[in-house]
This record gives C-alpha cells, structure tokens and sequence, in this order.
C-alpha cells in the first residue's frame, strides 16, 4: 500500500480541510452511539426489568469491547490500512445496530448486550485510526486543539443524543405507560405486554442507524483521508536517544493509559448514573430528568470551544490538563460534603447532582490534554501506543460497576444516600490525574527520573 510522509499528505490545504470534516464526522458517530448509552441505561433497566448491577452490564458490554479490540484493531489498521479498516468499524457498528431489532421484537436483554458489544468493537476500530490521524497531523503542542476542533462533533452528539432518543423512543403515550409501570399499576400479562410496547420503540431508530452507518463506511473508504504511516512520524526526539524496543519502555505512556482509564470511566459515572441519582429524588424517566446528561454535555461542548480559543495560543494542553482536573476534584469533594433542595430547570433535586453536572465543562479538555502527553515521541510504536490509550476507554465498564458495587454495599441507607457516598470514587480518581498533569508525564524512565 502506498502511503505518503506527513508533510506530503496535507499539504494541500483543501484536502486537509476535507479529512477534518470526515474525522468530524466520525466524532460526530462516536458521540451519537456512545453517549446514547446514558439514557439507554435506565431505559433498559425499565424496560427490561433490571436490576442495578444488571443495568450496569449495558455500559460494561459496550466499553469492554475497547479492552478486547484495542490491540487486535492495531494490527488490523497495519493489515488493511485506515481507510479501509474504518470502514470495517463502521460495518461492525452496522451489524450491532441491527442486531437491536430481534433483541427488541423478543425483548431478549442477552442480544441486546451482544449488540451492544459489536458496536464498542466497531468504535474500537475507528477510535484506534481517529485518534492518531488528528494527533499527528500537525504539530504535537497544539494537537488538543485540533482534538477539541473535531471533539466539538462527539460532545455535539452528546448534547443531542439524550434528546433524539426520548424525542424518537420515548413518545407521550410510552410517558404514560412509563409512570404506570414505575408506580406499580401494571401487573402480569399487562405489565409484560406494556414492557413489549415502550421495548419495541428502538427497532426503527436502529434500524436506519444500522443502514446510516454501512453507507458512511463505504463514504469514508473512498474519501479524500490519506493512509498514514506512523512510523515516519511523531519522531522520538533527539535527546532522547535511540527509540525504546517495547512500549513499555514508556513511562508517561503507562501512567497516560491510567489516567485516561480514569477520566473516561468518572466520566460516565457522572452520566450514566445522573438520571437514576435524580430518581432517588423522585424525579422521573418520563420527566425532565431524562435531559440531565444533555446539559452535561452541553457544557462539555462549550468547553471543546473554550479549549479551540485558548489552546495553545492562550493556555498550553499541559496546564489545560491540569487546572480541568483540578476543577473536577473540587467538584466532587462538593458532591459528597454539599446538601441542600434546590429547583433548576424544572428538576427539584439536591444541589449535589448540579455539581455532577458542572463536571461537563472541565471534562472537555481531559481526553484533549490526556492523549498528546502520552503519545508524544513514541515513533514507530504510536499506532500500539495509540491502541492502549484507546483501551483505557474500558474505564467505561469498569468504574460504573465499582461506582453500582459501592452502592450496593450500603444498601442499608436510603438509596439517595448509598448513591451519593459511592460518588467518593470519584476523588482518588481526579486526584490522580492532577498528578499525571503536574509530574507523571515528564517520566522518562521507570529506574531514573530524566525530567
């Protein structure tokens, strides 16, 4: 296959403007499918009749799939190329999106965790070609602006995913077989037929994003991106000698992928826990609640902006990744020590969930800071390096089912208060990453500290 050098492949500007839109895009898809989950999650336990570890299996089927995938896609982009490879991500989107159409008809929660876990693969696929096209195609100081640039597609998706799916899924009658089911109204064969009804909702939304999603594929093989080839770019520098022989030989890559473990993973504790922690309040599915994880999102968007204007010019990625993170752990020593009954867009919650909610903003600039900082000189091992960061997107199904298993373990208390205490996960967590912002990516060695 024949690929170009970097300096080659977007040095045409038009064509470099061009790839920015398609990778745009397939930000754009990562949002709409990924962030979907959030509502699906309650939804699902609705619907189906989970329970709250069961609940917790959605996100986990999902993100596990970037455990699993992360590496084997590394080859498989090696093998058949970007291009090619993220047409096959697309396609495997495709097939799980589908696969939603006999789980609901059956209302069969195994398919649907099957689906679920073929549309992670084929996020891990694209996430693993992505995400080293935007970090090297220009210069690496300024790559979390251009993460930001096209991040702005995914938090977009963010903000609006919550919203198309009760504007689309949830009409006004489900509304209303939805409060009669949680309020105990329907028993026997008319609570299982009106669990059939609100189930079968999903069948044509996924249906057309399943067709969506196998046209984009054959879009994005035939567009104008450039194959790359990272072994002619992100030198190591000079000063470092020699490149490293493992990848392991990369200390601010290790601590990087943990850091991004923890960072995606409180990152959905924080949505996909948002609307069950309204319920313990009283508030409902079929109420305003449900669009608590678009205004999260929404402020994620406004800080994607934030990041666009003041990166680097204004603010290096570096200190961006720093100050954010330590915005969000004073956000959630806030979550845990704060109280009191407020009424804010027609939600009356405790004040607690808005700071969950203000987590959106500093967010943003986490996953743009992350990346840059444990890609930089890696050389011919970005495309692995790459495939472990993206891995670490299994914090996803791990850290909510830690955050459930904390809540399960005081279930003694009421159930706003065990979900509240379990938000302490979210401390050690952020903490961490400040670290990994103010020391642990200047870590050249695991024997000796070349700063």
């Amino acid at each position: 296959m024949n690929r170009l050098p970097q300096t080659a492949q977007f040095r045409n500007k038009s064509a470099t403007l061009q790839s920015m839109i398609i990778l745009a895009l397939l930000f754009f898809i990562f949002g709409l499918v990924s962030w979907v989950n959030t509502i699906l999650v309650p939804y699902f336990q609705l619907t189906l009749q989970l329970s709250n570890f069961q609940s917790s299996l959605v996100t986990f089927a999902f993100y596990i799939a970037y455990l699993v995938m992360a590496i084997p896609s590394s080859f498989l982009l090696n093998k058949v190329g970007y291009k090619r490879g993220m047409m096959l991500g697309l396609w495997c989107m495709a097939t799980g999106a589908l696969l939603f159409v006999p789980a609901a008809y059956w209302r069969l929660y195994r398919l649907f965790l099957v689906g679920l876990f073929l549309l992670g693969v084929g996020l891990a696929i694209l996430q693993s070609a992505a995400n080293p096209y935007v970090t090297i195609v220009g210069p690496i100081e300024s790559a979390a602006k251009r993460m930001s640039i096209v991040g702005t597609g995914n938090k977009l998706a963010g903000v609006i995913a919550n919203l198309i799916f009760a504007g689309v899924v949830i009409r006004e009658p489900d509304k209303v077989l939805m409060r009669g089911i949680e309020s105990g109204s329907y028993t026997g064969e008319a609570l299982e037929t009106a669990l059939d009804t609100l189930i079968k909702g999903v069948m044509m939304p996924y249906l057309i994003l399943a067709i969506a999603l196998f046209i984009f594929g054959i879009v994005v093989r035939y567009s104008v991106l450039p194959e790359l080839d990272p072994s002619v770019v992100n030198k190591q520098s000079a000063e470092d000698g020699s490149p490293q022989k493992s990848i392991f030989q990369y200390p601010a890559l290790i601590l990087g992928v943990i850091a991004m473990f923890f960072h995606i993973g409180t990152q959905m504790i924080a949505l996909a826990t948002s609307i069950q922690y309204a319920g313990t309040m009283g508030e409902s599915l079929a109420g305003p609640a449900k669009n608590i994880p678009s205004y999260t999102m929404l402020l994620t968007f406004l800080g994607y902006f934030i990041g666009i204007v003041s990166i680097p010019r204004y603010l290096k990625q570096r200190d961006a990744l720093l100050i954010c993170a330590s915005l969000n752990l004073l956000l959630s020593v806030l979550i845990i020590s704060t109280s009191g009954t407020v009424n804010f867009l027609g939600i009356t919650s405790d004040i607690s969930i808005w700071y969950l909610v203000m987590m959106g903003l500093p967010n943003a600039l986490l996953y743009a800071g992350i990346w840059p900082l444990a890609i930089n000189g890696l050389g011919k091992h970005t495309n692995l390096g790459s495939a472990l960061l993206v891995m670490a997107l299994c914090g996803s199904a791990f850290m909510p089912m830690i955050y459930h298993s904390l809540v399960e373990l005081n279930s003694s208390l009421s159930p706003f208060a065990a979900m509240k205490y379990a938000y302490w996960i979210l401390i050690p967590s952020f903490a961490y990453i400040v670290w990994y912002a103010a020391y642990g990516y200047r870590i050249r060695s695991w024997t000796k500290t070349n700063l």
